[in-house]
């Protein structure tokens, strides 16, 4: 099989499709984190279609920053359905309401891209191309973003759209509140960091597993 045959391929196309879709349809700022890791997941995506076609391989190229895209848009996903939208279903306002764009565009970043990203870590190559020591690393923009938005409101209290969540606000429950919900959500990003690591791991280890059991019985599974 080619690669321009290859399910791979495709699949990163639809991430493409995805991505670009989210980010055309809507008039959302890059203010926004959803915003700002949709662009990250499509610039690598790209990247990734062009490396597999230009060099015939079906691996991902640059695993650490393919990493650190996956965990961006997991990120985006459980924030958003969990903290903004308190688990509320999306599908409603796709075909109701005067803004439908607006709602597909909040559905593509929010719920496709995610889940296409993730799927994509959990069962296309590289396997086994993450580290532990990567976590440190992956970190640092989530909490840099954080960090300039503080920062940014305390330098200029009049710049447009002050506090892109609720949980930068310190307008009602001060600052105390926002350090602390801070705080949490970095304890949920290691996590979840840690999740996507431990992932990469576990999908290596079955596959290990598995390769015995198909050398006995004269088949390889497809890789």
């Amino acid at each position: 099989m080619s690669v321009r045959t290859s399910p791979a391929l495709w699949w990163r196309m639809g991430i493409v499709l995805s991505a670009g879709l989210g980010l055309t349809l809507g008039t959302s700022s890059l203010v926004y984190f959803t915003v700002q890791s949709n662009v990250i997941v499509l610039g690598y995506f790209i990247g990734a279609v062009y490396w597999m076609i230009e060099r015939g391989t079906v691996d991902a190229p640059a695993p650490r920053l393919r990493g650190a895209a996956t965990l961006y848009i997991l990120i985006t996903g459980l924030v958003s359905h969990i903290l903004l939208e308190h688990g509320a279903n999306p599908l409603p306002g796709l075909f109701d309401g005067p803004d439908k764009l607006q709602h597909w565009s909040s559905f593509f970043l929010h719920y496709v891209t995610p889940v296409l990203v993730i799927a994509d870590w959990l069962a296309l190559k590289p396997r086994n191309a993450s580290a532990w020591r990567d976590i440190p690393l992956w970190l640092a923009f989530p909490l840099g973003y954080a960090a300039i938005v503080l920062a940014r409101n305390a330098l200029f209290s009049n710049y447009p759209l002050p506090y892109p969540y609720f949980f930068f606000d310190p307008t009602t429950k001060g600052y105390g509140y926002v350090w602390g919900q801070i705080a949490l959500l970095t304890v949920e990003f290691i996590v979840l960091a840690a999740a996507v690591v431990g992932l990469d791991r576990l999908g290596t280890l079955v596959a290990g597993r598995l390769r015995p059991a198909a050398a006995q019985s004269g088949t390889e599974p497809a890789a």
